[in-house]
């Protein structure tokens, strides 16, 4: 199959340079002045082992794709689009971004039955141009049911590499499963500045998490989703002490963070169904004042 990653940062390098050293036929669209900083191969040094693919950089999406891995941040979705030519038309599209709202503004552009929405929880930084760095020990990629058929053979692969692969017919459940434990752990360590374990290890920090979570779920129940905040928590308690998130990251490499697009939903549907969302608005302020100095 012939696969475009528009945005081949630490999530679109790791989805690459898996696919291209399966054989698979992969292009990377970066952006416009960039391409002749990129190697002719994706580097990816993982937990489930080191790897290298060959593949093509270019600065514009044309022509036909098999299907389109949009990997850029959300803040970064509107102008990484206006590299894809207008009448480009992908067997699929599968967006992995953070949040809600960009299922629908990618439909509205490209089509409903086009955009096959998913998500994937790991932790990969792109350390230079082409080179990748999963630093996390788990790699879960949740996808939805139009993708049967579609896309198992991209899906095999990444099972094959060590992926933990689900397919959920719910939209809404497979979103919102993943905004409910992402927004608590990165409104959380970016507040403070630190890691998973920073927060943890104070009972007072971890009580607001724990709380964000309860929000955050409560809302998603509101919304249709399916979610357990008892099973996020212990989730977030499972996690590596030295875990980041790209929301803290960002934020000390003062770049823009994905505020809206991770709290954003939470907040809007807080309004919508009449829920008090204390700790998350707390949290979320302490995260704009991070991002003012």
């Amino acid at each position: 199959m012939k696969h475009g990653v528009l945005g081949p940062g630490g999530i679109g390098g790791l989805i690459g340079a898996v696919l291209g050293a399966a054989g698979e036929d992969v292009t990377l669209i970066v952006r416009p002045g960039t391409a002749k900083a990129y190697p002719p191969e994706l580097s990816l040094q993982s937990p489930f082992g080191n790897l290298s693919a060959p593949v093509r950089v270019v600065e514009r999406a044309e022509g036909r794709l098999d299907v389109l891995w949009i990997t850029v941040k959300t803040p970064q979705l509107d102008e990484a689009l206006q590299n894809v030519a207008a009448d480009f038309k992908p067997g699929a599209i599968v967006p992995l971004l953070n949040g809600i709202y960009h299922v629908e503004k990618l439909r509205t552009r490209f089509g409903r039955e086009v955009v096959v929405p998913a998500t994937i929880a790991v932790e990969s930084e792109r350390t230079a141009p082409g080179n990748i760095v999963q630093r996390s020990p788990f790699l879960k990629f949740a996808i939805g049911s139009t993708a049967t058929g579609r896309l198992d053979g991209p899906l095999q692969i990444f099972k094959k590499f060590g992926f933990d692969v689900t397919v959920l017919e719910d939209e809404a459940t497979l979103l919102w499963r993943k905004l409910v434990f992402l927004a608590p752990t990165a409104l959380s360590t970016t507040a403070v500045m630190g890691n998973v374990g920073a927060v943890r290890s104070d009972p007072a920090r971890f009580k607001l998490l724990e709380a964000c979570v309860r929000e955050a779920c409560a809302v998603a129940t509101a919304e249709g989703a399916q979610v357990n905040a008892d099973t996020v928590i212990v989730g977030i308690q499972d996690l590596p002490a030295g875990m980041r998130s790209s929301m803290e990251k960002d934020v000390a490499a003062h770049k823009v963070p994905e505020l809206d697009a991770i709290a954003g939903p939470i907040l809007d549907g807080g309004k919508r169904h009449g829920i008090e969302l204390p700790a998350t608005k707390e949290l979320v302020a302490a995260v704009r004042a991070r991002t003012e100095h």
